[in-house]
C-alpha cells in the first residue's frame, strides 16, 4: 500500500504522550497515529450513519411497539371471548347431529366473514387506539 507524508502539528502533552508510546519495542509513531486516525475515522463514520438511520430505526420501533399493542389485545379479546362462550354453552349430546351440523355450518360462515375482512382490509372495530391517547 502506498503512503503518503504528512506533517503535523501536535500539542505538547500530546506529543510527549506519543514520544513515549513510541519509546516501547515494537512501537513507532507512524503506527500509534495510522491505529489513532484509523479508530478516529471509523467511530465518525458509524456516527454519521447512527444519525442518517436514527430517525428511520426510532418511527419503526413505535411501529412495532404499535403491532405489539394490537396483538395483545387481540390474543386478550380473543382469551375473553372463549373463557366467556365456554362457561355458557352447554355441550352438545353425541347424537345431536343437527346440532353439530349447524355448529359446523356456523363455524364455515366466521371463517368465511373473517376471510372477507382480511381480504378487503376492513376492520371491524376499526384502529386500535395508540396507549396514552
Amino acid at each position: 500500500m502506498e503512503k503518503v507524508r504528512h506533517q503535523l502539528f501536535l500539542p505538547k502533552p500530546l506529543s510527549d504522550r506519543l514520544e513515549a508510546l513510541a519509546a516501547k519495542p515494537g512501537a513507532s509513531k507512524s503506527a500509534i497515529l495510522v491505529d489513532a486516525v484509523t479508530a478516529w475515522l471509523n467511530r465518525r463514520g458509524a456516527s454519521e450513519l447512527e444519525e442518517r438511520f436514527a430517525i428511520r430505526l426510532d418511527r419503526l420501533t413505535q411501529a412495532i411497539g404499535r403491532v405489539d399493542r394490537e396483538t395483545y389485545l387481540i390474543l386478550e379479546t380473543l382469551a375473553l371471548f372463549i373463557r366467556f362462550e365456554l362457561a355458557i354453552q352447554t355441550p352438545l349430546a353425541e347424537n345431536d347431529h343437527a346440532g353439530r351440523a349447524l355448529g359446523a355450518k356456523r363455524f364455515e360462515a366466521f371463517v368465511t366473514q373473517v376471510g372477507r375482512q382480511v381480504s378487503t382490509g376492513r376492520r371491524t372495530l376499526g384502529a386500535v387506539p395508540e396507549e396514552g391517547a
